[in-house]
């Protein structure tokens, strides 16, 4: 009788035929350490499995739970979690798996074994956010902290028909009720209602009080099947003028057809045009909130930095308003900071970094004037400065106000100071126009904004007077 010699395996026979465990295996081959399956699907020839170390194979394999992964995967979005995210389950760490992001070592599918080095190597991505939104779908109590809103104004997202579950997933409560069909969501439609619906006061919807009524109670859901824009919602969507889409319509074979409307004024479906802007770049998802970095001081020059979400930041048009900014912050950090500013004088901003503008110092009378609690539970916080004070901050981590001066004269070409679109300069030493050997300037004060504008116009005026 002749034996027959095996010249496929699968993972269990691989295993077995190196006598490791078969998540050793898994993770052999998911790593690089031995080839990838040679002979079809999930199969290795014997040449492959023979010339496998399988000490080198048995000693690759270091496992973790999925709580342990999803925990390191939450640290690695921020510390404290940003607003607008949600942490990262154990649940999530199986869709990881499934995306292909990770390598499956053992455990319940749902909740699997993955390898330390996998997860650290995902932790370093910068594309960590937009990988959970592309393949995490979220219940409905994640989606609410993903959207930044209170559960009641998600279930009013829901009903409108702005989304609508992808799946769902089973959870036994045990003594609390049994099991619960629990629907699940795109995290990427979630993060991207901010951009598809400009019309909503997304804000206003965040920042709403407990116990009061949604600000979306009061639409009206689109018929069913009949979620439709004109061109000129489309170009809100996109932040374009219309005649941009009118183009795009014209030059892009693919561009949606319409679904009702006339000739002169056509409608067309609502995703498809989300979906046909999100394919050619025309709009973007928001991968979390945006993020205001701020360095005070204190009266002894110690130093303290703090951050807040989703920033606002309002600066006044004259030198006699107040500049005012807010946003999301914890508690530790509101307390902190509310007892820096507390002084007769308040605190000093070394630096603020923000959205929509260059870095901002100011020199002291920085203040708390709002500490504010959302129906949601977010801690929201907004301060306030004299915008007279208002400078620009000095280059360097710990920031501090650069001061700025109005020269006597318009600046001639032998002038090698720094210049500001504000009007004022930074006089250098050896400029031959303001070096420390002539007088440089009329006024010193805090360089930029509304203050150098004003002392400009008054130095023009005032050479006019001599002149006449």
């Amino acid at each position: 009788m002749v034996r027959s010699v095996r010249e496929v395996f699968d993972e269990s026979e691989a295993a077995g035929r190196l006598r490791v465990p078969v998540a050793a295996w898994r993770w052999a081959t998911g790593s690089g350490l031995v080839p990838a399956a040679d002979v079809g699907p999930g199969g290795w020839s014997r040449a492959v499995v023979e010339a496998a170390d399988p000490e080198a194979v048995r000693a690759a394999l270091r496992g973790i739970e999925a709580g342990v992964a999803a925990d390191r995967l939450t640290e690695a979005l921020g510390v404290p979690l940003p607003i607008l995210r949600p942490r990262v389950t154990a649940s999530a760490v199986g869709h990881l798996v499934k995306a292909g992001l990770l390598v499956y070592l053992g455990g319940d599918p749902q909740f699997p074994d993955v390898h330390p080095d996998q997860v650290a190597a995902l932790c370093r991505r910068r594309d960590l956010p937009a990988l959970l939104d592309r393949h995490v779908p979220l219940g409905p109590d994640q989606a609410a902290v993903r959207l930044g809103v209170r559960r009641t104004d998600f279930d009013q997202v829901v009903r409108l028909g702005w989304l609508a579950p992808i799946g769902s997933v089973d959870i036994d409560y045990k003594h609390h009720g049994g099991v619960t069909t629990v629907p699940l969501y795109d995290a990427q439609e979630i993060a991207l209602l901010e951009v598809v619906r400009p019309s909503v006061d997304w804000r206003a919807v965040r920042t709403i009080r407990a116990g009061r009524r949604s600000p979306l109670a009061g639409l009206d859901p689109a018929a069913p099947g009949g979620d439709h824009v004109f061109l000129a919602a489309v170009a809100r969507i996109a932040r374009v003028g219309r005649a941009a889409v009118v183009t795009w319509r014209r030059r892009h074979p693919d561009f949606p057809d319409p679904v009702a409307g006339t000739d002169a004024h056509p409608q067309f479906d609502h995703r498809a045009v989300v979906a046909w802007l999100l394919a050619h770049d025309k709009i973007e998802v928001p991968v979390g909130p945006t993020i205001a970095a701020l360095v005070l001081g204190e009266v002894g020059g110690a130093t303290h930095r703090f951050r807040l979400d989703d920033p606002w930041l309002a600066l006044a048009d004259d030198a006699a308003g107040e500049d005012t900014l807010s946003g999301w912050s914890t508690d530790e950090d509101a307390d902190t900071l509310a007892a820096l500013v507390g002084g007769e004088f308040g605190a000093s901003l070394r630096r603020l970094t923000a959205p929509g503008t260059g870095p901002l110092a100011v020199p002291g009378e920085v203040r708390v004037i709002e500490r504010f609690r959302s129906g949601s539970g977010g801690l929201r916080l907004t301060l306030a400065w004299p915008a007279g004070l208002r400078g620009t901050a000095a280059s360097g981590p710990a920031g501090g106000v650069v001061r700025h001066g109005i020269a006597y004269a318009g600046l001639g070409e032998g002038c090698v100071c720094a210049r500001h679109d504000c009007g004022g300069v930074v006089p250098v030493s050896w400029c031959a126009e303001h070096g420390d050997a002539v007088g440089p300037v009329l006024e010193w004060h805090p360089g930029g904004g509304i203050r150098c504008t004003d002392l400009s116009a008054a130095v023009g005026q005032t050479v006019r007077s001599a002149v006449d």
